[in-house]
């Protein structure tokens, strides 16, 4: 069950329209290291933690990318709701546009549509979680590459926002390992009663 606060996570307030860096950022979007597939990964590999401490924190986090989704996807529409007839014949968004006009679609920056052969559902504890450090390892990597890009500082507000989200969830999940860890490695102790052989 979710509740739904009708406001962004944080603040996203775009004044000038930039197709060229929408056609970037909706990797985020889509792509193969973007919110769609993180928000996806984390509440499908829920149902197979063992412990309640792992699946909330599954829940939790998937949660939030969803939030981070619908965040990309107004920086997307932002960035292209007041295009010009020239913007949108621009060389680096006329490919986007002949498909989806000013939609925001979820698809790579190279123009692959999104897929679930992006992301991992091992039912494996340990491998599901190491999959999401590598996630978003690499979803913050994409965040740094979009910031070597863009020359928007109302769009990198946002992103470095979103960035920081992404380490923050990269140690949760190392914490994570660590307690599963600590569940999977306890013996069963057994206490010696001499009544009992008696």
């Amino acid at each position: 069950m979710f509740v739904y606060e009708k406001k962004l996570q944080y603040p996203v307030r775009i004044k000038n329209t930039n197709p060229k860096l929408a056609s970037i950022i909706i990797s985020q979007y889509g792509g193969p290291n973007g919110e769609l597939g993180a928000a996806l990964r984390y509440l499908s590999q829920r149902y197979s933690m063992p412990f309640d401490e792992q699946r909330g924190l599954l829940t939790d986090i998937g949660t939030e990318e969803l939030g981070h989704l619908e965040m990309v996807g107004t920086i997307v529409h932002q960035l292209t709701r007041n295009l010009t007839e020239e913007q949108q014949q621009e060389s680096s968004f006329a490919p986007y546009f002949v498909d989806h006009t000013a939609g925001v679609y979820p698809q790579a920056a190279s123009g692959t549509p999104w897929s679930a052969a992006t992301m991992q559902v091992m039912g494996d504890p340990i491998s599901d979680l190491c999959e999401n450090l590598a996630a978003e390892q690499k979803a913050r990597s994409t965040y740094d590459n979009i910031l070597r890009l863009s020359d928007d500082p109302d769009v990198n507000d946002v992103i470095r926002f979103l960035r920081a989200r992404e380490v923050v969830h990269f140690q949760r999940f190392g914490e994570a390992i660590e307690k599963l860890r600590e569940h999977l490695d306890r013996r069963n102790v057994y206490l010696y009663n001499p009544a009992i052989e008696a």
